[in-house]
């Protein structure tokens, strides 16, 4: 998202390779936010907290060797259009799945669900291979070191995970904050799609990331009501010690 930023920057990386890794760090940690709500809102499929725990845990390691491969082989997948527009066609059908299911009085979860632990992992893992199309892009922009940028992946992928985990807890508790994650999802599914028509009208990288922190700010607007039920002592009860 912020490859353009870079283009001027020119790193000794015998020298600031310390450097280049906290700027990769923050980037990761900048732009994995709406990658984690959607992975915490998928994960809320399978209805059991230990479940989607370990559905994180396993998914988010199938992800780090998907991220490891797109790393390595990021110079010929930039060749082929055609993993952009998959992962934008993959990202949009997630948003478009989520804003179009039903949902009952009692629960307000649109994302997909799970029957079981093995079906929940792939979705998971895919949905972070979708987003990392963008994102490796940042990276490479950042520096042509492979280690460095391994290593920020690396790093990013626990950072996202403990993000994902934080989310899961957030999204009983903000009303709004599922929909502001994937109406992010659309926006990163949209640049991407945008790269493939025209690179020339994909917006600019702060009006990106301006809007999502705007969005996550709407989704953290609203707290969740819980209703809080007092229990009053039997008036039998009561008529008994008098």
């Amino acid at each position: 998202m912020l490859d353009h930023i870079f283009d001027y920057l020119h790193f000794n990386f015998s020298v600031e390779a310390p450097i280049v890794l906290l700027i990769l760090v923050f980037l990761e940690a900048v732009l994995s936010a709406d990658n984690a709500i959607a992975l915490a809102a998928i994960a809320q499929g399978l209805e059991d907290k230990e479940l989607e725990r370990r559905a994180l845990n396993f998914g988010l390691v199938v992800a780090y060797v998907l991220r490891i491969s797109l790393i390595l082989t990021a110079t010929w997948v930039q060749k082929f259009w055609q993993f952009e527009l998959l992962g934008a066609a993959y990202l949009l059908w997630l948003v478009f799945q989520h804003f179009t299911s039903q949902e009952t009085q009692d629960d307000h979860h649109h994302g997909p669900r799970f029957n079981s632990l093995l079906q929940a992992i792939p979705v998971i893992a895919f949905t972070d291979l979708a987003f990392s199309l963008d994102s490796v892009t940042t990276a490479i922009a950042v520096s042509q070191e492979k280690w460095l940028v391994l290593t920020g992946a690396t790093i990013g992928i626990v950072t996202l995970r403990f993000m994902a985990g934080l989310f899961i807890r957030w999204l009983d508790e903000f009303a709004n904050l599922e929909d502001a994650g994937y109406i992010t999802v659309a926006l990163v599914g949209l640049r991407l799609l945008l790269k493939v028509v025209n690179p020339d009208l994909v917006p600019p990288e702060w009006i990106m990331i301006t809007a999502i922190a705007l969005i996550l700010g709407w989704g953290f607007s609203q707290r969740t009501l819980v209703e809080v039920t007092e229990v009053e002592p039997e008036k039998s009860e009561v008529g008994s010690r008098e």
